[in-house]
Parts: C-alpha cells; sequence; structure tokens
C-alpha cells in the first residue's frame, strides 16, 4: 500500500523547528548560533582571530504581541484555504470535463482521431519521457522536493539572508506576517531537516494520494501548511512568545494523521530498527499526545503547535470526507473505461 519502513515519532520531530529571540541581534538555531567576534585592542598578534559566521543573519524584526495582530493571519488563512480548495475544484472540474467530451464521442472516430494527432507530433524528448513515466505520487513530490531544494540552496546565498529571513520564516511580530505562512512550509535551513521531512513525506505520499486524487492532495496539502504556520502564531500570541519558525512539517503531519487515520491498521516500523513494528492508528496517537505535552509544558525544542494544527486538520479532512465530488469522479472514470473497454 505504501512504504512501510517509515521515521519514528522521535525523528518525526525534526520537521518544523522554531527559532526563539532572545534578543534581535541574536537567534538560536540548530546548526548555527550567531557569534559576535570578540575585539580587544590589547589582543597579541598571535592570537587567533575569531571570523564570523559565513551565514550571519542581520538584524530580525521584532515587535508587541496582541490578539489585533490575528486578524490578518486569520484572513490570509482563511483566504488561502479557501483559494486552494476553488483551484482543486476547477482542476478536477477540467479533468471530468475532458473525459466527458471524449466519452460523448463514437469510440471509432475517436480512436481515429486520437491516432491521427498521435501520427503528427514528433517524439518526445528525454525529459518529457522521463516525466511520462513517472507514477502519479511522484508527479506531485518532485515539484515539491524542487521547490522546497531551491529554497534550501537560497538559505546559503549570505546576499539573501534579509529576504529570506522576512518572508521563508513565520515570524508573528514582523512585518510581513501573512505570506511567510505559506512560503515557510517550503523553507528549511538544515540538511537533516530537509532530508527528513522529504523523506517521511515521500513515505506516505502513495497513500495519501490513493485515497483522495493528486488534485484534493495538492489542495490539503497546501490548506495544511498556513493552517499549521496560523496554529504556530496563534500560540506565540497566546503565550507571548516571539520567535521564527520554518519547515514543512505542519503540511506533512496532516498527510501522516490522515493516512494513518484513513488506514488505523497498516503496521509501520522504525527505520533503523525494522524488527519492531506497531499500528498506524497507535503512532499517530503516540505523536499528536508528544505534540499536546510540548504545548501544554512550552517546550521550545519543537514547534509543536505546528505539529499539533497540522495533524488535526488532517484529521478532520479525513473524517469530514474531503470534497464529495470526487467520489462522483471516480464512479464516472470507472464506468467510462469500461465503455471505452466493452465498445472495442
Amino acid at each position: 500500500m505504501f512504504v512501510r519502513n517509515v521515521l519514528s515519532a522521535a525523528e518525526l520531530k525534526f520537521c518544523c523547528k522554531p527559532m526563539l529571540l532572545k534578543k534581535p541581534n541574536n537567534i538560536g538555531y540548530a546548526q548555527f548560533q550567531l557569534r559576535q567576534p570578540f575585539h580587544n585592542s590589547r589582543r597579541s598578534a598571535r592570537r587567533p582571530i575569531i571570523e564570523p559566521n559565513p551565514l550571519e543573519i542581520p538584524q530580525i524584526e521584532s515587535g508587541p504581541l496582541n490578539a489585533s495582530s490575528l486578524v490578518k493571519p486569520l484572513l490570509f488563512t482563511v483566504g488561502v484555504t479557501g483559494v486552494s480548495l476553488a483551484g482543486c475544484v476547477i482542476w478536477e472540474y477540467e479533468n471530468v470535463r475532458s473525459h466527458a467530451k471524449a466519452f460523448l464521442r463514437r469510440p471509432n472516430s475517436w480512436l481515429n482521431s486520437h491516432q491521427r494527432r498521435n501520427s503528427q507530433k514528433s517524439e518526445p524528448g528525454p525529459i518529457r519521457q522521463w516525466w511520462d513515466s513517472l507514477r502519479t505520487n511522484e508527479k506531485v513530490f518532485y515539484p515539491i522536493l524542487a521547490a522546497n531544494l531551491l529554497v534550501f540552496g537560497a538559505w546559503r546565498v549570505r546576499a539573501l539572508q534579509t529576504f529570506m529571513i522576512r518572508y521563508f520564516c513565520s515570524n508573528p511580530s514582523g512585518s510581513a506576517v501573512c505570506l511567510p505562512m505559506v512560503l515557510s512550509t517550503f523553507s528549511h535551513y538544515s540538511g537533516f531537516h530537509l532530508a527528513a521531512n522529504m523523506y517521511v513525506l515521500y513515505s506516505f505520499m502513495p497513500a495519501g494520494i490513493a485515497a483522495l486524487g493528486k488534485e484534493q492532495f495538492v489542495a490539503m496539502y497546501m490548506s495544511a501548511g498556513v493552517i499549521s504556520s496560523f496554529a504556530s502564531v496563534l500560540y506565540k500570541v497566546m503565550v507571548n512568545q516571539p520567535g521564527l519558525s520554518l519547515g514543512a512539517s505542519g503540511a506533512i503531519m496532516a498527510v501522516l494523521s490522515y493516512v494513518c487515520v484513513q488506514y488505523p491498521d497498516t503496521k509501520l516500523s522504525i527505520i533503523f530498527l525494522p524488527m519492531y513494528t506497531f499500528a498506524a492508528g497507535t503512532a499517530i496517537k503516540v505523536i499528536m499526545s508528544v505534540d499536546l505535552a510540548g504545548v501544554v509544558l512550552g517546550w521550545k525544542f519543537f514547534d509543536h503547535a505546528a505539529h499539533l494544527g497540522g495533524a488535526l486538520f488532517g484529521m478532520a479532512w479525513c473524517y469530514w470526507g474531503g470534497l464529495h465530488v470526487w467520489g462522483n469522479r471516480d464512479k464516472f472514470l470507472q464506468y467510462y473505461h469500461s465503455f471505452r473497454k466493452d465498445s472495442r
């Protein structure tokens, strides 16, 4: 059904890293810390000079947090979710309409016209052949991976540090609050952070797309990203704790929770300990319990609020059943293909 070996609950926590602000010019984050060089006029010439970090981050915006600052993020979250669902419906409608046009034609005439069109087309290039050979879940995964790799590379460009901090980190006290709620879900600074997130997404994406279809899966992923960011912003405002967050874990947690609730009896295992297996339904309960404890106890190593928000959204999507048009789409396509087969 889908890849059996997945990351454990502990490994999955390396998904959405919070970056806590202690001072406007000082930030601690996973693999790097800002260190100001120590200057002393009486320093000996033989004393080694401490070089500044090549990825030194400029001053980070910080300001007061209050309830009124939640209005714009809330409206933005509703807007992005609505646009995602509307785009999903339009995408699905166009696919169904294209099938309907072919369905209304006579089988023989459709087949002949199809053969004439193919005879006039030139041989596809290697990239198109590679793309056509991919499975549906891979056609959805690789664009997401490419976007994350592009942002990951941009973090390595020192001239872009100010831009990346402002627009690719969710910061409730920054001047740009809304747009980073989406862009931060494609942003990773640590290579391990990126690899862990993409591995979990790739492992659970086949089951998610098989149950939802590619159109609804993309809509759920985009909606979960902005909703998990809003959950993080809401928590920071409630506890009056400014900070930066980035990572795709909110959206991935939605996919994970959806699959685990949809297939609760599926056996999962830890990647490094494949001999120990556990049910998917049990795994999601443990992961959400850890995130809930992190929210209640104020743990700061991960953005537990974003994790919990994404997981709850994925569960809600599963119980709600998504857009009901997909069930009608599957029935229509099944009838359409059976009609084509009988006509031949």
